[in-house]
């Protein structure tokens, strides 16, 4: 390949410019620029630079085979994945990029571009880009010596093992590009005429032919080339002298300047000097003598062994540069080492958390889709909420009207009027009243002129609604001697009409600040022998036992006859299903009922029993005895009975107390009173045999004592109140004097005491009351004998 030649004057001759320059450079480490690139470098700023469109730095690095992770360890490049093996070749390649820094710096020129090239093999690598880039001129750096060792015979000098980049590049090159091959004193090209670029480049040059294609050397006796002759190098040479002479030209003195840029004297002086051939030299030195060839080998080999010397110390130079490079390398590695973990750690984090996000993002859609089904769900609730909210308030108002319906057609009570209550009790006057509790007030007042206890419903007491429906529910079912008899009621004013007890309740007597005057012990006997069987009718009614939860000597309420009837049932509890005692039940359930006469399983668990009924009835026996309020009066009677102390702690009021049968009513009240309901005795079996004994000794003492001898209560007629001579018994149950119930069920078609609708008229003579009213009357005209 030649390049054509244009004169622009007598004194200067210039190539035609190339389109493309490329120099291949490397870096020594350090931040420090090569011996060679950098003198390749110099010479292309200074000869072909001005003439080029492209100037390019090319530097190859090798491939990336794996990445060191700790400890000393690598990770094949294979195994990762396509996105961080191209962050890693980037990451090398911008390492790279730091090696053109100083060879920038050295052109002084803006507009250099710079390409990393990856491969193995550097020459390769070089040999391809140009070949597809279509470069015109490539320069490369060289030692002298190993080059001028692979371009002299073999029989001169002894082959390396391996070429060098440039020796293959200078073989393998195409055609289209001239080379040029810069060492230390010489500089080596395809090029037919190197070129000057001004008087610091002036340098003498020499060449030789290898392979097919002609390299050229040119020797400058001045500022001038010499003319190109072309000598065949790889063949082998004709004479020892041909080749000394030759090795002598390759060995001139250095062609480049020193640091500070400029040209040796020496050189500045032979400027003008002519342009002599290297042939004619050679012919020259066929001619001289053998004196003068021996002295030039002398020369030679005291310059080889100058150079050697300066080799031997650029070698300890070297080596000193290696242990400092190497000192580096492991600093870097160890810093590679850390930063490829803490990479691998981001890596993993950066996995980990787009794992999260992806999964958070999931769960997010999710909670979209929750969202919107629960707002579905929600407007379709509120739509049904308003749809039985109306379905509701027709259903109430239906069951409003049903239910006034079955008040005023239920015959189970009689229902009375607003106006007939309030005439009754003259506007509920202060002087009615007889009684107040918490659900409000009791009058004494007749009507269907029959004494009768109304007990009125405070205005302000809505939670007594609940009770006052209970009560009229219960009691409107219940017809038992020892049960206070429901008469009727006026639901729109919230009043009950009971029968009027004219002794009042029990806890008048038992008071400590009672005007009343005692009762006798027998009565106190009786009476809780009709409690036992009042709680026994409660409990035993069909189909569900009914559980009173409020039972205290208040609700207990004695006719004039001393009868006792237990009453306020608003409390009372109808229940389905009862536990079996040796369960334990908890029930989340609101707790009724006073709280000295409460059962305490039932406070602890909820669940109630008929047996919690059991445990007021056995404090009210205490209270029976002792006429004391029932603050620890178990406690008492325990100790009492322990230390034999027992008619201590009676009432002191009687003079004359059956102590035998008092402690054992003690004991069974005790029994009665156990905290755990399965410790509790059974009423029926246990409880009403030992009570109807006691009553028994208690009627057999007031047959004693004629002078407080009375009637019973069952012997008086309902509408007579008087002792019946011919008793009747009617539909509704009860007894009447014969006469007066005729005379009754003329008139009406309904019970005299219940106000319920009797089912037939037909009567039925009671012989056995009739008999036993009859031996009253015996006894009673006998005692008066």
């Amino acid at each position: 390949m030649e390049l054509s030649i244009a004169t622009v004057d007598s004194n200067r001759t210039l190539l035609r410019p190339p389109l493309t320059v490329a120099v291949a450079v490397k870096g020594s480490g350090g931040g420090r620029v090569g011996n060679g690139s950098r003198r390749a470098l110099w010479w292309a700023a200074k000869n072909l630079m001005p003439y080029a469109d492209r100037f390019v730095l090319i530097h190859v690095m090798p491939r990336i085979t794996s990445i060191p992770t700790p400890p000393r360890d690598a990770i094949p490049i294979e195994r990762l994945d396509a996105h961080r093996m191209e962050m890693c070749v980037q990451d090398r390649k911008q390492t790279c990029q730091e090696i053109f820094v100083p060879f920038k710096i050295l052109c002084n020129r803006k507009k250099v571009e710079t390409l990393v090239l990856e491969g193995d093999n550097p020459a390769s690598a070089l040999i391809k880009y140009v070949t597809d880039s279509g470069v015109s001129n490539l320069v490369l750096g060289s030692c002298t010596s190993s080059l001028i060792m692979r371009i002299l015979p073999s029989f001169m000098v002894r082959k390396q093992k391996d070429p060098t980049v440039p020796s293959v590049v200078l073989k393998n090159i195409p055609e289209t590009c001239n080379i040029y091959i810069v060492s230390r004193r010489r500089l080596i090209t395809t090029s037919v005429n190197p070129w000057s670029t001004g008087e610091n480049s002036a340098r003498n040059w020499w060449c030789s032919r290898g392979g097919n294609r002609s390299l050229r050397c040119y020797k400058l006796c001045g500022s001038h080339y010499s003319s190109p002759v072309d000598h065949e190098v790889a063949g082998t040479a004709s004479s020892m002298s041909d080749v000394s002479h030759l090795y002598s030209l390759t060995v001139a003195g250095p062609m480049y300047p020193d640091n500070s840029g400029s040209l040796p004297e020496s050189n500045r002086q032979n400027s003008g000097n002519r342009i002599v051939p290297i042939g004619a030299v050679n012919e020259c030195s066929f001619v001289a003598s053998a004196e003068t060839k021996q002295s030039n080998v002398h020369a030679e080999v005291e310059k080889l062994r100058l150079e050697l010397m300066n080799a031997v110390r650029l070698y300890k130079q070297a080596c000193e540069d290696l242990v400092v490079i190497q000192n580096k390398v492991r600093i870097l590695s160890s810093q590679c080492l850390i930063e490829a973990k803490q990479v691998n750690d981001a890596l993993q984090r950066e996995e980990i958390y787009r794992k999260i996000a992806k999964e958070e993002q999931t769960k997010h859609l999710e909670a979209l889709k929750e969202i919107e089904m629960a707002r579905k769900l929600l407007a379709k609730e509120a739509y049904e909420k308003k749809r039985a909210e109306r379905t509701a308030a027709q259903d109430a108002l239906e069951k409003t009207k049903i239910m006034d319906a079955l008040w005023s057609n239920d015959r189970r009570y009689r229902r009375y009027t607003r106006d007939e209550i309030e005439i009754a009790t003259d506007s509920f006057s202060e002087t009615k009243m007889i009684g107040e509790g918490s659900y409000g007030k009791v009058y004494r007042c007749d009507l269907d002129k029959t004494p009768v206890a109304v007990k009125v419903l405070r205005s302000d007491a809505s939670e007594k609604k609940k009770e006052f429906m209970t009560e009229i529910q219960v009691l409107s079912q219940l017809h038992h001697p020892h049960i206070v008899l429901l008469l009727g009621a006026c639901p729109e004013t919230g009043c009950l009409v009971y029968e009027y007890m004219e002794n009042g309740s029990l806890e008048d007597f038992l008071s400590d600040h009672s005007s009343r005057d005692p009762l006798p012990w027998f009565v106190r006997f009786r009476i809780a022998f009709e409690v036992a069987r009042g709680l026994a009718f409660l409990h035993n009614s069909i189909p569900d036992p009914i559980i009173h939860r409020d039972l205290k000597p208040g609700n207990i309420f004695l006719d004039r006859n001393y009868v006792s009837k237990i009453g306020d049932v608003g409390l009372a509890k109808l229940v389905s299903y009862v536990p079996p005692e040796d369960i334990t039940e908890y029930r989340a359930s609101v707790v009724a009922g006073t709280l000295c006469y409460m059962d305490p399983e039932y406070q602890r668990t909820g669940t109630v029993r008929p047996k919690s009924d059991l445990y007021a009835f056995g404090i009210i026996l205490l209270q029976l005895l002792a006429a004391q309020p029932p603050n620890g009066l178990l406690l008492k009677f325990k100790n009492a009975i322990s230390d034999g102390s027992l008619p201590d702690i009676l009432d002191k009021s009687i003079q004359d107390w059956p102590l035998v049968e008092a402690q054992e009513m003690a004991q069974m009240a005790l029994k009665c009173s156990e905290l755990r309901c399965r410790d509790r005795p059974d009423l029926e079996t246990q409880v009403l045999p030992l009570l109807k004994r006691l009553a028994d000794k208690a009627d057999a003492t007031l047959r004693l004592q004629r002078n407080n001898i009375h009637p019973p209560n069952h012997y008086f007629c309902p509408i007579l109140q008087e002792v019946m001579e011919d008793p009747y018994i009617a539909a509704d149950g009860f007894t009447y004097e014969h006469r007066a119930i005729k005379a009754w069920l003329q008139r009406h078609s309904y019970s005299p005491v219940t106000r319920v609708r009797l089912p037939h008229i037909y009567v039925i003579q009671n012989h056995t009351l009739r008999s036993a009213i009859q031996d009253w009357r015996s006894r009673i005209i006998s005692s008066s004998r």
